[in-house]
């Protein structure tokens, strides 16, 4: 069996981190030069940290605090 690439592991997860209530994003980044999964929420909570996973696929996740986020505004 092949390894999960953070590709997959992010594809094989993105609709069960999404569900989450105060999660806004996720996305691969990289973490001390190695892949990693970042979790992006609106605001960084204990009871969201106790959901969130630290480890997807065999990769490490990093809850990332950004406030709101939406459409920009085009005017």
């Amino acid at each position: 069996m092949a390894a999960t690439t953070v590709e997959e592991a992010l594809k094989n997860n993105a609709d069960r981190l999404m569900s989450i209530p105060g999660v806004v994003g996720a996305a691969v980044g990289e973490c001390g030069g190695k892949p990693c999964i970042r979790v992006l929420v609106d605001r960084k909570t204990a009871e969201l940290m106790k959901i969130i996973p630290s480890m997807l696929g065999g990769f490490p996740v990093v809850v990332e605090e950004t406030g709101p986020i939406g459409p920009m505004d085009r005017g």
